[in-house]
């Protein structure tokens, strides 16, 4: 029997699952939802699962970014409990490496007036993104012009000409793990699943000495 074939990519806005039986695509959701992909994932992937029963060999599939960390947490969380009960391999894959390309260059907002850069080469991250500014990142598109650029953001992170806008999309992690090897799944599933990290968490601090965050009231 084919192994099953389950992938979940929340990093962006729009959220994506699907599922691979035979090697062949038999179920695909998308779903559009700024913060609410915990309210949009588990009709879906209830779908997905009572199509295929109880299925003995499945394979989980997690987009870890970088994107959206409330979104790749919760996916996270989904695999990890369908992996706990249905003991299925679960494996973490960059989103920015779904581009239908073989090779190119992404970049993306990174936040606190930092983007991020990365080269990808047959679905696979050839350096991990590097944080650089505004001018460095467009000194780069000038110069390195032969390959295809992708962002996965919601719009062009700086108005650069050439910039082909895409979303990460769970049928396109399927496919990428097709190519895999079984020791690249081994070593990708022995790795701790997180987020994709680009920076270390902010955390601020209450102006006001003693100053209390409110409560939430029922």
């Amino acid at each position: 029997m084919s192994r099953l074939i389950l992938a979940i990519d929340l990093s962006s806005a729009q959220g994506s699952l699907a599922l691979f039986q035979g090697g062949c695509l038999v179920f695909e959701a998308m779903f559009q939802s700024e913060r609410s992909h915990n309210a949009c994932l588990f009709g879906p992937l209830k779908q997905a699962l009572d199509h295929v029963g109880h299925e003995e060999d499945g394979l989980i599939l997690v987009g870890t970014g970088p994107g959206s960390y409330t979104g790749v947490r919760i996916s996270i969380a989904a695999a990890q409990g369908i992996a706990l009960a249905r003991g299925w391999q679960i494996i973490g894959i960059p989103s920015i490496c779904t581009a239908e390309a073989p090779e190119y260059h992404v970049i993306g907002d990174a936040r606190r007036g930092m983007f991020y850069h990365a080269q990808v080469a047959h679905g696979r991250l050839t350096q991990p993104p590097e944080l650089l500014g505004a001018s460095a990142i467009e000194e780069l598109c000038r110069k390195a012009s032969s390959l295809p650029w992708f962002s996965f953001d919601n719009k062009n992170p700086l108005g650069l000409p050439h910039l082909n806008l895409m979303s990460p999309k769970a049928a396109a992690l399927a496919r990428l793990s097709l190519s895999l090897s079984k020791e690249e799944k081994e070593q990708l599933s022995s790795s701790q699943l997180e987020p994709y990290y680009l920076q270390e968490a902010f955390i601020t601090t209450a102006r006001k000495k003693g100053k209390q965050v409110p409560l939430c009231q029922a």
